[in-house]
């Protein structure tokens, strides 16, 4: 299998992030709450220190959310994440802690196998550097 060259990683990216950042995430952050294979990832901005919020789509097993990132390291979630891997996660409107493992040895496109379709094929189809992420979710607090 050929990975793409440098050029077409780039011009996929530009071209996805606008639409990410002034449709696809807007949207998300609304309807993923109430989707079985979507989530919303609350990061802490490295610069800001404000919460930011990213719908992504993956899969709870156990204790554990997976979830591959299209843009690898370069995403800014992703940044956020090395900088800070405390994070939130918001799974069928019950949020939830936990910490972020970005996971460089995983493969993310068999990764991406075991995950939703719709959403796998789009990661396939728009990312270019994939990145395997798991979160390791905090036992629930009693009340």
């Amino acid at each position: 299998m050929t990975t793409p060259s440098s050029s077409s990683r780039d011009i996929r990216r530009r071209l996805a992030a606008p639409f990410q950042r002034w449709v696809a995430n807007p949207v998300g952050r609304r309807v993923a709450p109430y989707l079985k294979s979507q989530a919303v990832l609350e990061t802490v901005g490295r610069t800001s220190g404000l919460p930011r919020r990213t719908p992504i789509g993956g899969k709870l097993d156990g204790s554990s959310y997976w979830f591959v990132s299209e843009f690898g390291r370069g995403a800014q979630y992703v940044r956020n994440i090395i900088a800070n891997p405390e994070v939130r996660l918001q799974i069928r409107g019950t949020w939830h802690t936990g910490t972020a493992v970005l996971l460089d040895e995983d493969d993310p496109r068999a990764r991406l196998r075991k995950l939703p379709r719709i959403n796998s094929a789009a990661v396939r189809t728009i990312g270019s550097n994939l990145l395997t992420i798991r979160v390791d979710l905090d036992p629930p607090t009693p009340r």
